[in-house]
């Protein structure tokens, strides 16, 4: 019959029927705990929703969402009006009607198409300075919002500039939605790079009037009714093709005498020849007579003429043509003017994002790839090194042990526990610390009537003050540490400590295994905890800096426990705490493959992302408290040297950063080349599925829950990386967090059959 031994405090008093139980002091301060993060994990997820939302719009800018790169090509013009077939390459509709305008004779309009390029627009604008030439630039509204310098130099120096829509497709075949997006969006960067927004437009693929059909009519209708003016050409200099200069200048040129609107392209692809033969032209055109304006000159030039004016000749010469520059460009109005420069800053921060987040996943692939190839080298070495013939840490260690259980509210779970502690093969005491329970916990231990069980009270005080509890009251100098939810082999204990028969070890770290795998969260975890969790520790231990003994299944020298203070308050992670103490107290800490034990994983999302994130965020408390690792000297200070490096790639910089593989895998797919990324992709997984199988292999256990790793990495992955930016977020700005109380259910059991040789 067991007997409570120098309880703390009197056992509670069950509270008065229909009286509601005051909560105890860790569920007041848990309650505030959860009111304090609820703003942490909102800006987590708002975090991870300005990254998605920087990387569309970087996608955006290179493509449409499904790029449409359909053009539409023989199609009837039978609803197109004859006159507007036949008229000049100026179209607009004055009280609704169509009209065209012709380029007068001598007279040349210098049109350039889908800049700005920061390569060739500038060699472009350069050529025009020198030459005192305008030219009429149609821009890209995404090439725009990326290069808003260039446009701003463009205005300035006198040029006039159009809408080519933003993303360069065929409008023909699309929604009026779309051709209204395309058109504001671009008026929106226009406001942003240089204050103003144009009247002017020229659709993709249709250069000439000829191309004008029944499905684009529509559109320059609707345009022409919202005040838009549609530029065409009457020379095409096919620089595009890059057949010459020669060529290029010679098609260029219109008839002797005729007025033309000419077309060149200053983007879209190498235009070195463009550059060339520009010169070259605009030499033998004013060799000819002829002179250079804009559109909105063209346009100025008719009206002044109609009213029985002098044509003004050329655009910024005279009244008539700064009228029409004027009447082409307006300001921008204040709110569009503002929102085209937030317009211009999110594509600036898109720019940059996207290109330093590359050079991060190519760190991240390098660091992932390398951490696999190190825990298979290392894990096998580590698997032969101790299951080799006649391996022995020393003389057998038969002397009995104190097995610590703390326990708060475990009313599902200790029976269990205790009855998997009786079955023992190695001699022990039982001491289970109550931490002030109001669930009737230690009434339970008490009752079972196990021998060697004694049961500790005190007052709800958190579980490292449980533990160092139990240190207190152990009889022997070997200490096992446990979850009050956990449950053992036989085997478990003897395994456990065989490593204490070397003098220099100081902890034993065991191996962990998930008890209920038969759900699909608990299968996720089950992966993770053979292959992340005890395929690390073979590397770690083979390096000797094992970073964490868990919390679940550990074994401790009693007076080295003492030695570093005992079990700290100061962090969430105590385990990780106390391992990297004793490490710079010059104790070596081990992992013992043979030694398991059976744990209740969390059963629910919001259980799993309490658990994960008291783990992450106490581990960088952990980590921080013991930054000056990294200066120790002598062999306490191998784990600042190996260790707290390794444990910072592979556990806080590599997982913050890894979901990139899976964001650039679906932006890849999206906007760059499906196929290719879905290789990728799979290539990476393949990876990770041979490292897992072959931790499975070392395990013992059955590969069949590896066929639930791709939905794995599809959704768990992302959660673990949404916990760990909100530990990120939390650690920032100072949070405080208590440890918490999971949900346990008590279905976890001894394996049928556990002998400590493995099982599935």
């Amino acid at each position: 019959m067991t007997t409570p031994t120098t309880p703390t405090t009197p056992p509670p008093t069950p509270p008065a029927r229909g009286r509601r139980r005051a909560p105890t002091r860790m569920e007041r301060a848990a309650g505030r705990a959860a009111a304090l993060q609820r703003p942490r994990v909102l800006l987590a997820l708002l975090l991870l929703l300005a990254l998605t939302c920087v990387m569309l719009l970087d996608g955006y800018l290179r493509a449409e969402v499904g790029g449409d790169q359909r053009v539409r090509t023989g199609a009837s013009a039978s609803d197109v009006p004859e006159d507007v077939l036949d008229g000049g390459p100026i179209l607009s509709f004055p009280g609704g009607q169509a009209t065209t305008v012709s380029v007068p004779d001598k007279t040349i309009v210098l049109t350039f198409d889908d800049g700005p390029d920061p390569t060739w627009t500038p060699q472009v604008l350069e050529i025009l300075e020198k030459y005192d030439v305008p030219g009429t630039f149609f821009l890209v509204g995404s090439m725009v919002s990326r290069h808003p310098g260039i446009v701003r130099d463009m205005v300035e120096q006198g040029n006039e500039v159009g809408v080519h829509t933003f993303t360069h497709v065929d409008l023909s075949y699309q929604s009026q939605a779309r051709v209204t997006r395309e058109i504001e969006q671009t008026q929106l960067a226009l406001a942003g790079a240089a204050g103003i927004t144009t009247t002017l437009f020229r659709a993709p693929y249709s250069s000439q009037t000829d191309a004008i059909d029944n499905y684009s009519w529509p559109v320059y209708e609707s345009l022409g009714e919202d005040g838009y003016t549609s530029v065409f050409i009457d020379t095409d200099s096919d620089d595009w093709k890059r057949p010459g200069v020669s060529k290029i200048v010679e098609w260029a040129t219109p008839e002797d005498g005729e007025g033309a609107s000419v077309l060149f392209h200053d983007a879209g692809g190498e235009r070195s020849q463009t550059i060339e033969a520009l010169p070259k032209y605009i030499e033998k055109m004013q060799a000819k007579g002829y002179t250079f304006t804009t559109v909105s000159g063209v346009m100025a030039d008719q009206q002044s003429a109609g009213a029985g004016q002098a044509s003004a000749g050329q655009a910024g010469a005279g009244p008539a043509g700064e009228q029409g520059l004027q009447a082409a460009h307006h300001r921008a109005t204040g709110a569009t003017r503002y929102e085209g420069k937030a317009l211009i800053a999110a594509v600036a921060v898109a720019e940059w994002t996207v290109p330093a987040l590359s050079v991060g996943l190519v760190i991240v692939g390098v660091a992932v790839m390398g951490r696999f190839a190190m825990m298979l080298v290392l894990a096998r070495r580590h698997h032969r090194r101790r299951n080799r013939r006649g391996f022995g840490w020393g003389p057998p260690v038969t002397g009995p042990v104190s097995v610590i259980v703390p326990a708060y509210n475990e009313k599902e779970c200790i029976e269990a526990t205790l009855r998997s502690l009786a079955r023992s093969t190695h001699p022990i005491e039982i001491i289970v610390v109550d931490d002030g329970s109001t669930d009737g916990t230690a009434e339970i231990a008490e009752s079972l009537g196990l021998p060697g069980v004694r049961v500790v009270r005190q007052a709800n005080a958190g579980k490292p003050a449980a533990l160092n509890n139990g240190v207190r009251h152990a009889r022997y100098d070997i200490v096992v540490m446990m979850d009050g939810d956990t449950v053992f082999e036989p085997d478990t204990v003897r395994h456990l400590v065989q490593p204490f028969a070397d003098p220099a070890v100081g902890a034993v770290a065991g191996n962990a295994k998930v008890g209920n795998r038969r759900t699909l969260i608990g299968a996720w975890q089950h992966i993770e905890y053979v292959m992340g969790f005890n395929l690390d520790r073979r590397m770690y231990d083979l390096l000797r800096c094992m970073p964490t003994i868990p919390g679940a299944i550990g074994a401790f020298r009693r007076e080295a426990v003492l030695q570093v203070g005992g079990m700290s308050h100061d962090t969430l992670a105590e385990d990780t705490d106390i391992t990297i103490a004793l490490h710079r107290a010059g104790r070596r800490v081990v992992y013992q493959e043979h030694a398991r034990a059976w744990t209740e994983a969390p059963g629910s999302l919001g259980q799993l992302w309490s658990q994960r994130y008291r783990w992450s965020y106490g581990t960088m408390q952990a980590l921080w408290k013991h930054r000056r690792c990294l200066t120790d000297k002598g062999p306490s200070g191998r784990f600042g040297r190996v260790g707290m490096p390794l444990v910072v790639l592979f556990q806080v910089v590599t997982p913050v950063f890894a979901p990139l593989i899976d964001v650039f895998t679906v932006y890849s797919m999206v906007f760059v080349d499906f196929r290719a990324a879905l290789l990728a992709w799979l290539a990476v997984l393949a990876v990770q599925l041979v490292c897992a199988a072959y931790a499975f292999r070392l395990d013992g256990e059955k590969y069949r829950y590896l066929l639930m790793m791709p939905l794995q990495q599809l959704a768990y992955r992302q959660m673990m990386y949404l916990v760990l930016i909100h530990s990120c977020v939390t650690a920032l700005t100072g949070g405080r967090l208590r440890w918490q109380k999971l949900k346990r259910t008590g279905e976890v059991g001894t394996p049928a059959g556990s002998t400590g040789t493995g099982t599935g």
